[in-house]
C-alpha cells in the first residue's frame, strides 16, 4: 500500500493554543469543519480539507496549539503528539499562517512558533486575530517583531481575511498537470465506533505512519480528520479519503459541550460518506451503543463494513472466528448482509482484507439492476408467499424499477401502498440482496399506488380515510288524515306539550 502524497499547494495554520486557529480555518473553508470552543487545546490532530478561495483551490491544514518549547520534556503524550502533528504540517505546507491574539499581545509562545516556522523555511504571514473592533488593532503592531507581514483579522466577523488570503496565495506554486488529473472524487470512508475501539490505530496501520494521534485515553480524537489514501499509482490508482471520527458515546453519558460537538461531527461524517466502517472491540463484543451506531448507518442508507478490531487479544483467549461470527449474527440480526472482517491494527492482521471488503460493498452500493431481471426476480419471489392484506383487500404488485444508486432505490408500483407491511418489505430486501449479491449495500424500497381501470381508487398516503357514517333512517310513513277529521290533541305546535307543566324545565 502506498500513501497518497499530499500536494504542495497547501496552507498550514499554526499558533499557540486558544488564539482562534480553528475559527480562521472555518472562515476560509466557508464551513464549520473544525470544532471551535473557548476551552484550550480542543484541536489535536491536523485537519486537512480541500477548499477554494476565489478561483484557486488548495489544501488547508488546521493544527493543534503548540505550547511546548523546543527541548522541553512533557509527560503528557498527547501534547507531544500535537507538536509532532504541527511539525508535519509545516513540512507539507507551501505557506504558513501564524495566528496570534491581538488583544493579548505578543507572547513568548508566539515567538517559539515563529522560530519553528523559520526552521521549516516556509513563507509566513501573521494573522493578528480577535481584532473585532478597530480599537483592537493597536495590539497587532506588536507582532511586527516577528519579521513577517502582519494583518489584523477577526475570524469571527471576517475582518481582514481577504487581505490575509491575498498575500498567502501568492506563495502557492502553480497547479501541476498531475494534480489536475487527480481531481476524480475519491471514495469517502468514515471509520466510526465507540471510544477506544481502535479507529485511529486502524487508520495509522493502513497509512503505515502516525497520521492521527493514538492514545489509551478514551476520547483522544475530537474532530473528524480527513486523510487522503491511495493504493497504486497513476490513473489506475484506487483513491480514498479516510475519515477518522471521534468515539460516539450515548447522548445521555455526554457531559461536556466539546464531546457533544464531536458527536455531531461524527454523525455528519456518516451522512457524507460513501462507506461506513463500524469498528468494534473484539474483547467487549457488540454493545447497545454499537447497535445504535449500526442503526444510524442503516437509517442514512450507507454501505457498511463491520470491523472487529483487537482480534489478537481475543484469539489469545481462545476465541475462534467461526464462533464469534455466529454470535455477531445472533446479536445483530439486522446486519446479516454486512461483511465482517476480523482485524488487528496492532499486528496488521487482515488489514488488506478490510480494504477489499470496502471496495466490494462500495461497488455493490453503486450497482444498476436491469429492469427486466428485477421484475422477474420479484414476481418469482411473490409467487411463493401470500400477499399482505387488510379488511379483505390484498396487495397486488404491478412492476418495479430502479430510480437511484448509492444507495440503491427501488420503486414498486402496487394497487395500495398502505398494504405493504414492514415484514413484507424486509422479505423483498432480503430477496434482492440474495439474487443480486448486494453484500453490505443499502436497499431502499419506495411503494407507489397505481390504480388500474376498474379498481377502486385508494386514498392518498397523507389523506385520512373518512370515518364510516351511519345511514339515516327515513321518517315513518303515517296514514293520511281523513278529510273533516279534527287533529288529535297535543299534535303539532297548536296542541301544546304532553309533559305536565310542573315537570317542565324552568327557563333561565
Amino acid at each position: 500500500m502506498e500513501q497518497q502524497q499530499e500536494t504542495n499547494r497547501a496552507i498550514a495554520i499554526v499558533g499557540r493554543p486558544n488564539v482562534g486557529k480553528s475559527a480562521l480555518f472555518n472562515r476560509i473553508a466557508h464551513r464549520r469543519i473544525a470544532i471551535v470552543h473557548d476551552q484550550s487545546g480542543v484541536t489535536r490532530d491536523r485537519i486537512v480539507r480541500e477548499v477554494a478561495w476565489g478561483d484557486q483551490r488548495f489544501l488547508l491544514i488546521d493544527t493543534g496549539g503548540i505550547r511546548l518549547f523546543d527541548g522541553a520534556k512533557e509527560g503528557n503524550a498527547i501534547e507531544m503528539a500535537v507538536r509532532d502533528q504541527a511539525a508535519v504540517a509545516l513540512a507539507d505546507a507551501a505557506c504558513v499562517i501564524l495566528v496570534g491574539d491581538a488583544q493579548a499581545g505578543l507572547q513568548p509562545a508566539d515567538e517559539e512558533v515563529a522560530r519553528l516556522v523559520r526552521k521549516a523555511g516556509r513563507p509566513c504571514v501573521v494573522a493578528a486575530n480577535k481584532c473585532d473592533l478597530p480599537q483592537h488593532e493597536h495590539g497587532a503592531h506588536e507582532f511586527a517583531k516577528l519579521a513577517f507581514p502582519v494583518f489584523p483579522t477577526s475570524a469571527v466577523h471576517g475582518r481582514g481575511v481577504d487581505a490575509l488570503m491575498a498575500e498567502a496565495l501568492k506563495a502557492l506554486p502553480p497547479e501541476s498537470a498531475a494534480e489536475r488529473a487527480a481531481e476524480a472524487k475519491p471514495l469517502r470512508v468514515a471509520v466510526v465506533g465507540r471510544p477506544n475501539a481502535g479507529k485511529s490505530s486502524y487508520i495509522n496501520r493502513l497509512l503505515r505512519s502516525d497520521r492521527v494521534i493514538v492514545s489509551d485515553v478514551a476520547g483522544t480524537t475530537r474532530d473528524c480528520v480527513d486523510v487522503p489514501f491511495a493504493i497504486g499509482t497513476g490513473p489506475t490508482a484506487r483513491r480514498y479519503t479516510l475519515v477518522d471520527t471521534a468515539g460516539m458515546r450515548h447522548v445521555h453519558k455526554i457531559d461536556t459541550s466539546v464531546e457533544r460537538f464531536s458527536l455531531f461531527r461524527s454523525e455528519e461524517a456518516v451522512r457524507e460518506c460513501d462507506v461506513a466502517v463500524l469498528v468494534m472491540d473484539a474483547e467487549i463484543g457488540p454493545t447497545t451503543q454499537d447497535k445504535y451506531i449500526a442503526a444510524m448507518i442503516q437509517r442514512e442508507g450507507k454501505a457498511c463494513v463491520l470491523l472487529i478490531n483487537k482480534w489478537d487479544l481475543a484469539r489469545a483467549k481462545g476465541y475462534t472466528e467461526t464462533a464469534a461470527l455466529a454470535h455477531l449474527r445472533e446479536m445483530l440480526p439486522f446486519l446479516r448482509h454486512v461483511p465482517v472482517v476480523f482485524t488487528s491494527a496492532q499486528e496488521g492482521y487482515n488489514v488488506r482484507a478490510s480494504v477489499d471488503a470496502i471496495d466490494r460493498v462500495a461497488g455493490n452500493q453503486r450497482r444498476t439492476l436491469p429492469t427486466g431481471v428485477l421484475n422477474r426476480t420479484l414476481l418469482n419471489a411473490l409467487a411463493r408467499i401470500q400477499m399482505p392484506g387488510r379488511e379483505g383487500r390484498h396487495l397486488r404488485f404491478h412492476y418495479a424499477t430502479q430510480t437511484g444508486a448509492n444507495p440503491i432505490i427501488i420503486r414498486l408500483f402496487v394497487n395500495d401502498a398502505r398494504l405493504a407491511t414492514k415484514p413484507f418489505q424486509d422479505f423483498l430486501v432480503r430477496t434482492l440482496r440474495e439474487a443480486f449479491d448486494l453484500e453490505g449495500a443499502a436497499v431502499i424500497l419506495q411503494f407507489r399506488s397505481r390504480v388500474r381501470p376498474g379498481d377502486p381508487k385508494p386514498p392518498a398516503p397523507d389523506e385520512e380515510p373518512a370515518p364510516p357514517t351511519r345511514p339515516r333512517r327515513p321518517p315513518p310513513k303515517r296514514a293520511p288524515r281523513a278529510p273533516g277529521k279534527p287533529k288529535a290533541k297535543g299534535s303539532g305546535r297548536a296542541g301544546g306539550s304532553l309533559t305536565p307543566k310542573s315537570r317542565r324545565p324552568k327557563r333561565k
